[in-house]
């Protein structure tokens, strides 16, 4: 099939192309508009079967306040602000900006019976204004955040007094600074992207191959998306993630066909037979390559929350897209180019590309190094990674609020003066939503807000209120930050009570443990896809049963030291960042995915080539040597490559943004390195044929599924590496 593929791309390479030209401008006419049908609402990370989500779509439709939304005006008096005085002209203005905008439903101060004195700071001397909202759509959001930020630099007594914060304002705020550091991010890699390239493709025209590659996938992803968003919710984070796989993805591809093209061209032969083979082999090694990376990311549509399954969906796409122009787009015009391929490179160079890598090189002088005492290098690998991920044992996960937000942002440095100059604003407080159906008992419910008055954490609660014929409503102001441990384990124990009515919980910390709690339980459902589809997918390349059960723990190695990483980083605070509360909860699984896939990834480029060289007689330990000095300098460059677009996302001014590019960053390079150089070649050497056992039912089931195509394929001869392996080697499964 993929010798046929081959030969077709060849003789079709014109059209084929055209063909693509066209198909690019339309996916850009058409994805352009995308980023207007994206997300970027709390709701996002919410699971929409959740009991927060009844509680708060009971509220909307009772009051129609969303609690998701909101403003605070933070504003600072030139006199001190006492409970019960008249409040100061900055106050009053603040308050008349907020009614007059017309999604406002609400306004409170500390003059009024929902504010009180904790919207008063410590010192006496700021105060907040807080403006409910109705819900809005993100656009309208944008727009209000704009005028509001006007109104106040326009007005003389809010010029120099008042900063606009909220919840509503963050979401905007958070929204830009995505976009804005990602675009900085592209800048940032580009240039970068671009001489690494060159000097590892050792061209320029080489070089400028993957990358276009990059951009037409990212085109497609585009268009994808922007289909995608016609059938379900699509999170604005979708676009940081294409961004950086795209790029990413379409390089590996691009760097193991280019350089098996080269391979081919090398050893004689004319064009449209180097095509074939290149397809046939290093194709081949693509489809699988991407099947399980999306794989990887599929799993992440087990989970409900819309901004997880979005990335996952983006994930898949992105993935297809690269693919695709590697298995048609790329072929086509390698067919075109031929030797021009290395075209815009110095002579010595031009002379070089394509040559066939000693065999006694450095790659292979390592794997022979490591083989020569498997037992040790295994068990040194493994201790490392197992020592990278011990500060997982202390992992603590949080959530998404202004508090993240940068200090140059209003509802950054809102958020940062509340946390540090306020007691207890009352901004976030828990919402019990009781459903009574009408036949409530006043008494019941007075004395359930007096016991979750005495659970400690509880500040204070308000009386409970009717919200409409079936439903009553208790608020209960909580200690502290609303994602800290204090208000964490209140809302637990407040959950804990027997409630005299059906109870549902909202607001900001009930929201956070509700995420929590639907990531946990869809988990076995996510890790089982993972394991199921991934097994599958490897057992249908090499035929063995062995090496994908090796593969899924060396993968679980890899993201563990991942995540230990992330922990000793950003939790603990080193390396230059600042101590985080927890990883925020859905940049884990983001990071899981990704470099489950992509360690899987680069597992089948090392594969593809041991199979080839097992086909042509090699002993077990001889191809594996020879797999990793024909793979090694091409998966180390892939990750190198790989993690400058994904490694600029750790320059964001978001932490969550950080986390996910540099634990992305730090997984794949050390899967690169430490995973393929030591811990691969000794587990193979140390487990020998039984690497590629099956039994025999599956075994007959995968020849006559997948018969053998080496010999069709006409791999490149492999030179002579000794004794060794002129030894008779196991028949290739």
């Amino acid at each position: 099939m993929f010798s046929a593929l081959g030969s077709a791309l060849h003789r079709r390479r014109i059209a084929v192309l055209l063909l693509a030209l066209v198909v690019t401008v339309l996916a850009t006419a058409y994805g352009g508009s995308v980023s207007e049908k994206l997300t970027n609402g709390l709701s996002d990370y919410d699971d929409p079967g959740g009991g927060n989500v009844v509680a708060r779509e009971t509220i909307v439709r009772a009051t129609g306040i969303d609690s998701q939304q909101g403003y605070v005006l933070l504003v600072r008096t030139g006199e001190r602000v006492e409970p019960g005085s008249a409040p100061p002209e900055a106050v009053t203005a603040a308050g008349e900006l907020l009614r007059s905008r017309p999604e406002v439903k609400e306004v409170f101060d500390y003059a009024s019976e929902l504010g009180g004195p904790a919207l008063i700071s410590r010192d006496g001397r700021s105060t907040v204004v807080v403006g409910a909202v109705r819900p809005i759509t993100d656009k309208q959001a944008v727009a209000a955040e704009e005028a509001l930020q006007k109104a106040i630099a326009e007005d003389p007594a809010l010029r120099d007094s008042a900063s606009l914060g909220g919840a509503t304002p963050g979401h905007v705020q958070v929204g830009e600074i995505s976009d804005e550091d990602v675009s900085n991010a592209e800048l940032i890699a580009f240039p970068i992207v671009l001489v690494v390239l060159f000097l590892v493709f050792r061209g320029l025209v080489a070089a400028l191959v993957p990358l276009l590659g990059g951009i037409v996938s990212l085109l497609l992803t585009m268009a994808g998306l922007r289909l995608t968003t016609d059938f379900m919710t699509v999170s604005a984070g979708a676009m940081s993630l294409a961004f950086a796989l795209g790029l990413g993805l379409s390089i590996d591809f691009g760097l193991l066909i280019v350089s098996r093209f080269r391979e081919e061209v090398a050893a004689g032969g004319d064009r449209g037979d180097a095509i074939r083979r290149t397809v046939a082999t290093a194709g081949r090694t693509v489809l699988f390559s991407a099947l399980t990376v999306a794989a990887a990311l599929a799993a992440l549509t087990a989970f409900p929350h819309p901004y997880l399954r979005s990335m996952g969906v983006a994930g898949v796409i992105t993935v297809l897209s690269a693919a695709l122009f590697a298995l048609v787009g790329l072929p086509a015009l390698l067919a075109v180019l031929g030797h021009r391929i290395n075209a815009l490179a110095p002579r010595r160079w031009q002379r070089s590309a394509g040559a066939s890598a000693a065999t006694e090189g450095r790659w292979h002088r390592m794997a022979s190094a490591v083989m020569r005492r498997p037992g040790m290098f295994a068990v040194v690998a493994t201790g490392v990674l197992l020592l990278i991920a011990s500060p997982l044992a202390g992992v603590r996960f949080t959530g998404v609020d202004p508090s993240l937000l940068p200090q140059e942002t209003t509802a950054g440095r809102v958020a940062a003066v509340l946390d540090r100059e306020f007691a207890e604003p009352a901004t976030a407080p828990l919402q019990i939503v009781l459903r009574t159906d009408g036949a409530e008992d006043r008494a019941r419910l007075d004395s359930f807000a007096e016991r979750i008055g005495k659970v400690p954490g509880v500040e204070s609660v308000a009386a409970p209120f009717e919200l409409d014929g079936k439903h009553w409503e208790i608020d209960a102001v909580l200690a502290g930050s609303p994602l800290d441990d204090r208000a964490l384990d209140a809302v637990e124990e407040v959950r804990d009570l027997t409630a005299p009515y059906p109870a549902n919980h909202t607001g900001m910390t009930a929201d956070f443990l509700a995420q929590r709690e639907s990531i946990g339980d869809s988990l076995p459902l996510a890790g089982g896809i993972l394991a199921g589809v991934t097994l599958l997918l490897l057992f249908a390349f090499s035929g063995a049963i062995v090496l994908p059960l090796m593969a899924l723990v060396m993968n679980t190695l890899t993201t563990g030291a991942a995540f230990g990483f992330l922990v000793w980083v950003f939790q603990d605070g080193n390396l230059g960042f600042s101590a985080q509360s927890g990883l925020e909860a859905t940049t884990p699984l983001l990071v899981f995915a990704l470099a489950f896939g992509l360690s899987t990834d680069y597992n089948v480029f090392l594969l593809s080539r041991i199979k080839e060289a097992r086909a042509l007689g090699m002993d077990e330990r001889a191809a594996v040597a020879h797999g990793l000095s024909r793979t090694g300098s091409i998966v180390t460059s892939a990750a190198v490559l790989f993690c400058v677009p994904v490694g600029a996302l750790a320059a964001s001014r978001l932490v969550f943004i950080q986390e996910l590019g540099l634990g992305a960053a730090f997984a794949v390079l050390i899967d690169a390195t430490l995973v393929r150089a030591l811990l691969v070649p000794s587990l193979m050497a140390l487990l020998g044929a039984a690497n590629w056992w099956a039994p025999a039912p599956l075994r007959r089931l995968h020849r006559s599924v997948f018969p053998d195509r080496s010999k069709a394929a006409a791999p490149v001869p492999v030179p002579d590496s000794g004794p060794a392996s002129r030894e008779k080697a196991p028949e290739p499964v």
